[in-house]
């Protein structure tokens, strides 16, 4: 248990300390704003639902793409079915998300919009920085919070993860795609972004 002050504990401590400034460092964040998870999968579903619930009140469509990872779409038809709208965008010939498609799918219910940085399958890298000026240009037009997720786990180590570049509010990562251990990710949450944990215990992550 890192949180208490025995030896072995500190220096537990000072593990997760080491690689959460390390992972703040490639991704230009804040070290508040890294929480380390389980793995991918659960950054995934934990940024989706998160927001999807802290502001199912404020609104209830999400805006994904339909080449998302299963981690992504299967939460979202999860949440389909628990009464949240979804549009599943398309991609061209090249696998690659219209922006202008986001700024169209958009309306006044829309509290999020989930696209990959890079697809696993495909290696087309999405324009992310486009797609999320549009959802805060929308956002600040309607007055209403439009969060914006990438789902990176595919691009580190390869692609520049700076979330100002990419203005998103919430990035996922895995941690056995850049020589981490398994069982290991991260889920980058901007300071002030809605979202309810989807698990409830200690404050320890």
């Amino acid at each position: 248990n890192p949180s208490s002050i025995y030896n072995l504990a500190q220096e537990g401590r000072k593990a997760v300390d080491d690689s959460r400034q390390i992972v703040s460092n490639c991704l230009n964040a804040r070290l508040s704003n890294i929480v380390f998870t389980g793995g991918g999968t659960e950054s995934d579903n934990s940024a989706i639902k998160g927001v999807a619930y802290a502001l199912r009140n404020a609104g209830n469509h999400i805006i994904t793409s339909c080449i998302e990872h299963h981690a992504v779409l299967h939460t979202c038809e999860q949440l389909e079915r628990l009464g949240f709208e979804l549009t599943y965008l398309p991609v061209d010939s090249s696998g690659l998300v219209d922006p202008d498609d986001v700024g169209r799918a958009i309306n006044d219910k829309t509290t999020l919009v989930s696209v990959m940085l890079a697809n696993n399958e495909i290696g087309t890298i999405q324009p992310v920085s486009e797609i999320a000026k549009i959802a805060k240009i929308e956002s600040h037009r309607r007055r209403n919070r439009i969060v914006v997720h990438t789902d990176a786990v595919q691009g580190a180590g390869f692609l520049d993860l700076d979330v100002e570049s990419l203005g998103i509010d919430m990035l996922s990562l895995s941690g056995h795609k850049f020589h981490g251990p398994k069982g290991v990710g991260v889920l980058y949450l901007r300071k002030g972004t809605p979202f309810m944990p989807q698990q409830i215990g200690g404050g320890q992550e």
